[in-house]
């Protein structure tokens, strides 16, 4: 069985709002063996959604459908659905009663036009929503005159779908021939394609367990997906691959999962008994709210200072360009520790202004700590959306570098 999702909506088109639905559900179909071939996201049209929801049919076993389920004229997936199964629309009384009882609930009047969440496209099936005024649908479309296609239509409203998709749809998946599981890696000192050249053919098309490489923000993430017909198969595979990853990356892997490198930074100060100040005059702050956003924060990190890229750090008259010094950001880390107190501090000086036809710019980062005080000079992309994390992940990765070196 493989299957597709679809997300309708014209705020997810006109990029007001991010889809996350289909995230989220192509993570649950995995866990139970169904892989997801085809996102789709599509305006509240007509003549799109039809198109759309034809195609699916014809070419995937099972479809998610989430939006549309709504009162207003522009929701439409109960009628197409209807058209799509050569059915007309029926009340279901029942649905009506729980929608007027809602609204009852509320302390509201039931608007007469809400009576169109009520009908579903004949010989289907609604789905209960406990929490909403929309249900569900669930409907099998035929494809070729012997096998169909399962259709489930879920409301757009995350806490409404996740909820119906647990309690109504899933239970109604015929389980996949295979489990698949995923692991996520973190790294993080070297480009995507040196890591891909590192890994050699643990990244190649076709093999199982499959390794992809993504970037985002200066981190690199080997995402493994392991196919088997039985979890313990795949986390022998998973383990497997992680070995031969962690073999041949070494300390440039940082993390697993949702750990992040700040985080894995302060939690080993915190097993260490130790903290670390920040001072902070290149991004902003964001390396400080990188720190105090860490589940450790309250145990290991001793505060910030963020300093306007104007003004310097210690006492005395100067220019920017006296900031952006390697032996600036020394003094900066040496007085940011002897301020908080801290056992390590980090700092970051100001950027320097762009150099040449390039645009380039250069800031410096240091460590200060009971046996170190090290500075080195670090570029700025012209991409300015990824500069701020990409020096605070670095200053971050000076710290982790050195501890790993007092272990």
């Amino acid at each position: 069985m493989n299957a597709e999702i679809i997300a309708i909506g014209s705020e997810l088109t006109s990029g007001a709002k991010l889809d996350t639905n289909s995230q989220w559900l192509s993570v649950e179909l995995s866990e139970i063996g169904i892989p997801v071939k085809y996102h789709s996201t599509m305006a509240d049209d007509r003549d799109a959604m039809l198109e759309v929801f034809r195609t699916a049919a014809n070419r995937s076993d099972l479809v998610l459908v989430t939006g549309g389920l709504g009162p207003t004229l522009d929701d439409l997936t109960r009628e197409l659905l209807a058209e799509l199964t050569g059915t007309e629309l029926v009340l279901d009384e029942p649905s009506l009663a729980f929608i007027r009882d809602m609204f009852e609930k509320r302390g509201r009047v039931m608007p007469e036009r809400n009576d169109i969440q009520a009908k579903f496209p004949a010989g289907s099936t609604p789905l209960p929503n406990p929490i909403g005024t929309a249900p569900g649908i669930w409907c099998e479309v035929s494809r070729d005159g012997r096998t169909s296609a399962l259709f489930a239509a879920m409301p757009g409203v995350p806490s409404e779908m996740k909820r119906m998709f647990a309690e109504q749809v899933r239970p109604r998946l015929p389980g996949g021939q295979q489990v698949i599981r995923r692991l996520d890696i973190h790294c993080f000192g070297q480009g995507e394609s040196a890591i891909e050249e590192m890994l050699g053919d643990l990244t190649a098309r076709g093999r199982n367990p499959e390794v992809g490489i993504t970037a985002s923000k200066a981190t690199i993430t080997l995402r493994i997906a392991a196919q088997a017909d039985s979890i313990d198969a795949c986390n022998r595979m998973l383990a497997e691959s992680r070995q031969q990853i962690c073999a041949t990356l070494g300390d440039l892997i940082f993390g697993e999962q949702s750990e992040t490198l700040e985080g894995t930074v302060l939690k080993r100060l915190a097993e260490r008994g130790q903290t670390v100040a920040i001072v902070d005059a290149g991004t902003f702050g964001l390396i400080c709210q990188m720190a105090a956003a860490t589940p450790h924060s309250a145990t290991s990190f001793s505060g910030g200072t963020v300093v306007g890229t104007a003004l310097k750090y210690q006492a005395g008259s100067g220019t920017q360009a006296d900031l952006v010094t390697e032996q600036s950001a020394r003094q900066m880390a040496i007085e940011c520790r002897e301020s908080f107190g801290s056992s390590f501090a980090l700092a970051i000086t100001p950027y320097s202004e762009p150099d040449g036809d390039d645009g380039l710019r250069k800031c410096y980062l240091a460590l200060a700590g009971p046996d170190i005080c090290a500075a080195h000079e670090h570029q700025i992309l012209n991409d300015m959306s990824i500069a701020g994390p990409r020096a605070a992940k670095t200053a971050f990765n000076m710290l982790r570098r050195h501890l790993l070196t007092r272990e």
